[in-house]
């Protein structure tokens, strides 16, 4: 199946490793242009050489409210054009409700929410017809995740955020979506893993709630992600899709 990416452009942010990396490399192998960022330049640039020439990295802080502009114009000035942006940025410091401080909460909300938001109005102001914006959100926006309180928290408001932008943006033919990412096999996954003290215990007892009983990978994550930012997927909006191997039983 064509996706139908070849030489249209995506930002994705957050995209030295992880999901965001795996979201990239599958846009790249499916013939698109990216630019991707982190708060890491030497991690970003790296990053970008990986994928080949039709890859740039910028150093740029979600956080940061100049990072929007200047990820949009490195599209535009690389590539010549601008089709669409995922935003995905790195988990919050863990923490119960009790034990999260207001600085942890401050920082979490400056750049998983707010910098989220910013990047998304940047990036509506310069998409046209055709174009997507992509929220890597998570699991814990339908079911809070024991020992993640701000990410409970924050995430689910983003996801509201997105279902409104994809009501506003609808009539200019501009498409909004969600992925909700449950236990992919990161190093993000596997830092939460260890926090119980025994990771391998861990990881089995989440796996037996799975029904494909394993954890998915990133290349599956990043696969989903460029069918959604894709035009093959030209009728999905406001939708928030699980990638989860089934861990959500709710409809």
């Amino acid at each position: 199946m064509d996706l139908g990416l070849k030489d249209r452009v995506y930002v994705v942010t957050g995209a030295s490793r992880g999901l965001g990396y795996a979201s990239a490399r599958a846009l790249a192998a499916d013939g698109a242009k990216v630019v991707i960022s982190s708060r890491d330049e030497g991690a970003v640039t790296e990053a970008a050489a990986s994928l080949g020439p039709g890859a740039v990295g910028v150093a740029a802080d979600n956080a940061d409210p100049a990072a929007a502009g200047r990820l949009v114009s490195a599209a535009r000035d690389r590539f010549g054009r601008f089709d669409g942006i995922l935003i995905s940025v790195g988990g919050p410091a863990p923490g119960s409700a009790a034990d999260n401080t207001d600085e942890q909460w401050q920082a979490a909300f400056d750049s998983v929410f707010l910098g989220a938001v910013r990047l998304a109005r940047a990036a509506a102001a310069e998409l046209t017809g055709g174009g997507v914006i992509g929220f890597v959100l998570s699991g814990s926006v339908h079911e809070p995740i024991p020992g993640l309180a701000i990410s409970n928290g924050l995430r689910p408001g983003l996801a509201g955020f997105a279902k409104s932008l994809a009501d506003d943006l609808g009539p200019r033919g501009i498409r909004v979506v969600g992925l909700l990412p449950s236990r992919i096999d990161t190093d993000r996954v596997r830092e939460l893993d260890a926090l119980s003290g025994d990771p391998d215990a861990a990881r089995a007892a989440a796996e037996a709630r799975i029904p494909l009983r394993r954890y998915g990978t990133p290349e599956e994550f990043g696969d989903t992600a460029a069918f959604l930012l894709s035009p093959a997927a030209s009728y999905l909006t406001g939708v928030m899709v699980p990638v989860d191997g089934g861990a959500r039983h709710g409809f």
